[in-house]
């Protein structure tokens, strides 16, 4: 097939996957259609908001489609109409078989780690979380199982120290953004050579990526400073490690927290604080204390320690739980 004619659908929704599609069209693949999710109501105003993908895609004239369910007889009717070869996920929903098995050269999926790695909804967080030194990306053809389907390429990407999982999302997503074209160029070669997952780390721990939700984000100050410090850089920015603040008087304060490094403060009990209300806050952990760096308070916008020790007084905090 000639260069590049290749007839494209691609799948996406967030920032993640529009890296990704705009590689593409950069690159002057064709694209003949774009599935992202519907508009849905956003912001004070609950105002109809289109998907990061939409709005590149219109930006550049492909035509979207936008089903609320996948199976639903139109959608499949206008997909099966654009008579891709090709079909392309990123950051989209699990497909049915009737979908990811329409084009003859299949579908292919970018997962944001080294499967079969932290199969699952959040690949990212769980690698920072366990404090991985470092992820990937993986680009893999679809089949009914979600995440174990033959391997095509993958790509390293270290985690430092210094890393939360928002700079890692960033980082990731441009490098996944050129393993989609490296992918998509030995497909339309027709000499790709998939790898079974279960021919990978067979030796190795298998560690999960479920989707995480609001409890699994409540930090526990009976665990060491390490594991916690790791817990709130791998929900940051988001879904974000959070804690409570009782104050003195007995109520409650629900913060969230960015990011934290360790520091000496053995002598403060898990959950207890300190502070000189100028340019510090500590809390203290099973081992070391946690040197509070970024948070936000309810009601309020995210902030730098010293700017909210500007017109809180933490010294009115009995303890963290």
């Amino acid at each position: 097939m000639a260069d590049k004619h290749l007839r494209i659908v691609f799948m996406g929704t967030p920032d993640f996957a529009v890296e990704s599609l705009k590689a593409l069209v950069e690159n002057g693949y064709n694209i003949v259609g774009v599935v992202t999710a519907p508009d849905r109501p956003a912001g004070r105003g609950q105002k109809l908001k289109a998907s990061p993908v939409k709005e590149y895609a219109l930006t550049v004239g492909l035509p979207v489609l936008q089903p609320e369910k996948l199976k639903n007889p139109d959608f499949l009717t206008e997909l099966k109409a654009l008579e891709a070869d090709l079909q392309i996920i990123v950051a989209f929903r699990m497909l049915p078989e009737v979908v990811w098995n329409m084009p003859p050269l299949g579908s292919f999926n970018l997962h944001g780690s080294l499967l079969p790695q932290y199969r699952g909804a959040a690949p990212i967080n769980w690698a920072v979380i366990n404090g991985d030194k470092k992820t990937g990306v993986t680009t893999f053809f679809l089949r009914h199982e979600i995440d174990t389907g033959n391997i095509i390429y993958q790509d390293e990407l270290p985690i430092t120290e210094q890393d939360t999982a928002g700079t890692v999302h960033d980082k990731m997503m441009v490098l996944g953004a050129q393993l989609v074209l490296k992918t998509v160029a030995v497909i339309e070669k027709g000499n790709v050579t998939a790898i079974p997952q279960n021919e990978l780390d067979k030796e190795k721990q298998l560690h999960a990526a479920p989707k995480i939700f609001k409890e699994d984000c409540r930090v526990d100050w009976a665990k060491d400073a390490s594991t916690i410090r790791n817990l709130i850089r791998g929900l940051s920015p988001y879904p974000t490690a959070w804690t409570e603040f009782i104050m003195k008087d007995g109520k409650s304060v629900s913060v969230k927290l960015f990011y934290a490094s360790v520091t000496d403060g053995a002598d403060l009990k898990s959950g207890e604080v300190a502070s000189d209300n100028k340019t510090y806050l500590h809390i203290g952990t099973q081992s070391e204390a946690l040197s509070i760096e970024q948070l936000q308070l309810a009601g309020k916008k995210r902030m730098s320690i010293a700017e909210l020790l500007r017109g809180f007084d933490a010294q009115q905090i009995a303890y963290s739980k």
